[in-house]
């Protein structure tokens, strides 16, 4: 059983993080970016000339590791836990190359009750070494599908605030990202091993017909979306995007990005067209100018 003193008070302490301006080229391939060889837009996220890194590698760099399945003192069942929810605040753009320090710590443990699973929140603060200033921001939702009910014995803290809603009108942008068949063995590159993403006998077990990509794979494509439709490709203007995964992306699909100018920035979601389904939904992004 989850273990509500030990997990709501874990802390990954300082992780350093060597970034390179290869290291973020590869996020920028693994996320579908600069298919057309001449797009002068794309080319600068894959090319040394101006090289500009996407706002999403935020969720991947210094990451604290899978300590839910390397900490079993934790009491999670790792196996069926999924990533539910992911966020980014940026407060300066990204470096293409220099060291970064990330310090994770757990924010919210929520029990939704006993054979409904529970919610870890993770809060990862990145900050620049040469003058330990504020990079980022990364907040996501662990749902432990197979760890509610602990708060009979003490623990627990009260659900967060609601995601938005997707408006109902037609939206003001639509942008068309096509993923690449190898898009997840590109994408694993950046950090995330998990064979499930990899290993088609792993994808048959787990009942998927094929490996699917990362959830942060589609996260940092729909940042490419919400890049070119609305920043102009300048990943500066982008500040905060955050979204819910709500059904798994195979690679090689085309994925729709839709996206709404609200009074408090933009809402969108990221479609399937081909399979009819929804891969992240309720997002909010903010971006200067959009």
């Amino acid at each position: 059983m989850l273990d509500y003193a030990k997990v709501r008070t874990w802390e990954s302490g300082d992780i350093r993080h060597t970034c390179t301006p290869q290291s973020a080229m590869l996020y920028a391939l693994g996320v579908g970016m600069a298919q057309d060889p001449l797009d002068r837009n794309e080319i600068r996220y894959v090319t040394e000339k101006n090289l500009r890194v996407l706002p999403s590698m935020a969720a991947v760099l210094a990451h604290p590791g899978f300590w839910m399945r390397d900490r079993p003192e934790m009491g999670i069942d790792y196996v069926r836990m999924v990533h539910g929810e992911q966020s980014i605040h940026l407060h300066r753009p990204l470096p293409s190359e220099g060291t970064v320090v990330g310090r994770s710590r757990v924010t919210r443990v929520v029990d939704k009750g006993e054979g409904k699973g529970a919610l870890v929140y993770v809060e990862k603060r990145l900050f620049g070494t040469d003058s330990d200033e504020l990079l980022a921001v990364c907040n996501s939702i662990v749902f432990c599908r197979a760890d509610g009910g602990f708060s009979v014995i003490g623990g627990g803290d009260p659900p967060s605030e609601s995601p938005r809603a997707t408006p109902q009108t037609p939206p003001d942008v639509v942008v068309d990202l096509q993923t690449r068949p190898e898009s997840a063995l590109i994408y694993r590159l950046s950090g995330d091993f998990n064979p499930l993403h990899s290993d088609p006998d792993v994808a048959t077990e787990a009942g998927f017909p094929r490996p699917i990509l990362h959830g942060l794979g589609t996260y940092g494509a729909a940042c490419h979306g919400l890049v070119k439709g609305f920043c102009d490709y300048d990943p500066a203007r982008l500040k905060s995007m955050s979204a819910r995964f709500s059904a798994p992306t195979f690679p090689g699909d085309l994925i729709q990005l839709e996206g709404w100018k609200t009074a408090d920035g933009i809402a969108f979601r990221a479609r399937v067209p081909a399979r009819d389904v929804t891969v992240l939904s309720h997002g909010h992004a903010v971006c200067i100018g959009a």
